[in-house]
């Protein structure tokens, strides 16, 4: 009993590993570009209240009411809806990869470019065909690196994740002892007034809110160790608290300092400087870190160092985990071609690679068309945006569906224990989540990013239904 005890995870400890794993800089420079500068502020004091509390209490019930499955949202859904929703779920999941997948690449090459020439102008002057090229040629490697059953990079991944994290602290940090210890560089000088917080509500704004929902996704991951913290009912809320108020902080700080590096002014310029902000804004901000404390481009070089090394080592595990995760459940491969269920002899799926080889190439080759390399970051970064929050559907969609069964499931740890504030709270996030992603399909201005939002959700849900069909043909043959 004792030693059960000491392995129990404290809530503290709790808040710092998901933490970890769901907030990075990213999010601090993308909410700060694509919401005027500070004005995002408002919007994510918002989205922690009304949408990222309420979502991790969820999970917290869900990992509690089903602790002993390890199959995550696919095991959520099998168990209280049906085996082939569960199929649609781990679909989903691999499905919103295609896109990330295709962004990986593009992302690892620009980190290369900022450690190599140390500016942002050199890779998104280079011809976008060329770009997108040498794009697809790091993902065929990269391809060929899953399909050779190698996971060489999970170590650096795990490395680069947490020297990541620790550089967005150390950012925040930094920036704010800046003006004390040079109090003679440029800085922006900061305005609170209402006109620099409160948001201006036009279609640009709730077009981008989908930003917002893909910045703080994803708390899912760590609904295995709900039962594994002391008193469950009582240490897992007050974690994801901490959890949210530490998110909610670092967004903030992070927002401010920002703000007195870079005038939104100038990011709102023209769709050249913006889309340039989205694909360099992070680089130029430990750029400007460097100059404030006399170390040149150290800070870069090492920032634009752990990005290289997490953009590549994330690529080759979105190619190899989310194929596993969907073909090794035994519930969702009673929907899929048994083609797709081939093992070489390295243990990996090669059809299903080969299938990720189509449809994310086929992204990276279309955006060959795109003009300029900074415009094709800023275009993944929005589909991603519209794509990745898809599955948290299914987190909801698995809440909802486990308070209806409300006495067939007994959690250790209960979100509330109002049925009506739970179907109210699920079905609140539910439909955010949803309108926020079809909205953000919309680019104004751009009809190609907005078909490319479109087209690549539908085309995606629509091979997952396919399947199913030639199983079932296939079953009728045999």
């Amino acid at each position: 009993m004792e030693k059960d005890k000491s392995q129990k995870i404290s809530w503290y400890m709790l808040a710092f590993m998901a933490f970890s794993t769901v907030w990075g800089f990213g999010n601090v420079t993308n909410g700060f570009v694509y919401f005027n500068g500070t004005q995002v502020i408002f919007s994510w004091i918002l989205m922690f209240i009304l949408y990222f509390i309420p979502y991790t209490l969820m999970v917290g019930e869900l990992g509690s009411a089903f602790k002993s499955y390890g199959g995550g949202v696919s095991s959520w859904i099998h168990q209280t809806i049906g085996s082939k929703f569960a199929y649609y779920a781990g679909w989903t999941y691999w499905a919103c990869h295609v896109t990330y997948i295709a962004s990986k690449g593009s992302g690892g090459l620009k980190a290369l470019s900022w450690m190599a020439f140390q500016n942002g102008t050199t890779y998104d002057m280079f011809p976008t065909q060329w770009v997108q090229l040498a794009t697809l040629a790091v993902f065929l490697f990269f391809c060929w690196v899953a399909s050779r059953g190698l996971n060489p990079l999970k170590k650096l991944a795990t490395i680069a994740g947490t020297s990541m994290f620790i550089m967005s602290l150390l950012y925040i940090l930094m920036m704010f002892a800046a003006p004390f210890i040079n109090p003679r560089a440029e800085y922006v000088p900061l305005n609170f007034g209402i006109k620099q917080v409160i948001p201006q509500f036009n279609v640009g704004y709730f077009t981008s809110l989908s930003i917002l929902v893909f910045a703080v996704g994803g708390c899912e991951k760590i609904s295995p160790y709900v039962n594994k913290v002391k008193d469950p009912s009582r240490g897992f809320p007050k974690g994801m608290i901490m959890l949210a108020v530490m998110v909610m902080v670092c967004a903030i700080l992070g927002t401010v300092a920002m703000g007195q590096m870079f005038d939104p002014a100038l990011i709102n310029e023209s769709k050249e400087s913006f889309n340039s902000y989205v694909s360099n804004g992070s680089y130029w901000a430990f750029q400007k870190l460097g100059e404030y404390y006399h170390v040149g481009n150290f800070l870069l070089i090492v920032y634009a160092a752990c990005n290289a090394i997490g953009q590549f080592s994330t690529l080759v595990l979105s190619i190899d985990a989310p194929l596993r995760m969907l073909l090794d459940n035994e519930e969702a491969r009673k929907y899929i071609p048994s083609g797709l269920l081939k093992k070489n002899k390295y243990g990996a799926y090669i059809n299903g690679i080969w299938m990720v080889v189509f449809l994310s190439g086929s992204i990276i080759l279309i955006q060959s068309f795109v003009p300029g390399a900074a415009a094709v970051l800023t275009q993944l970064n929005k589909l991603n945006s519209v794509t990745m929050p898809l599955r948290y559907l299914w987190v909801f969609g698995a809440y909802i569906a486990l308070r209806v069964h409300f006495t067939k499931f007994q959690p250790e740890y209960r979100f509330t224990k109002s049925q009506g504030l739970a179907f109210t709270a699920g079905g609140w996030c539910f439909l955010v989540t949803a309108v926020c992603c079809i909205l953000g399909m919309y680019v104004e201005g751009d009809i190609a990013s907005t078909a490319l939002n479109i087209i690549t959700p539908f085309v995606l849900t629509a091979l997952g239904l396919i399947l199913p069909e030639i199983k079932k043909r296939e079953k009728h043959v045999s």
